[in-house]
């Protein structure tokens, strides 16, 4: 028999994990669960619920993908979101941007943003909630 296996966390290689890490858990309401003070500083954050982490970490800072120009589809952390303007106004108000907005026939409401750092975010209010 096979055990059940569950994702601990997602890992992103960022120029700034120490400042990105401040900002995530002020305005998207991420906790750190762990972190080391040392390079390549990885905190390891985790969302409202406990139960979803990312690590955020900068090694070998010459790997950094360029965030700022990637498409967004082709990478972003997705937030469930019960206001997505609300929250986008609040978010472009601390150095995000909006990139996109998708309004679908059920009633979802997909706003991808930027945060301050270019890593695409996506603020989600689905029609038919998903989780």
């Amino acid at each position: 028999m096979s055990s059940v296996m569950r994702i601990e966390h997602f890992a992103f290689n960022v120029t700034d994990p120490v400042a990105i890490g401040a900002w995530y858990c002020e305005h998207l309401g991420f906790t750190v669960k762990h972190k080391f003070d040392k390079a390549p500083h990885a905190h390891f954050l985790a969302d409202s619920t406990g139960q979803v982490m990312i690590e955020i970490y900068n090694n070998r800072p010459d790997e950094v993908p360029d965030y700022p120009s990637m498409n967004p589809l082709t990478l972003h952390l997705a937030f469930v979101s019960e206001d997505p303007e609300a929250d986008a106004e609040r978010l472009c108000a601390e150095g995000c941007k909006v990139v996109d907005d998708v309004r679908l026939k059920d009633g979802s409401v997909l706003l991808m943003l930027k945060d301050p750092w270019g890593f695409a975010i996506q603020l989600c209010k689905r029609g038919n909630p998903m989780v």
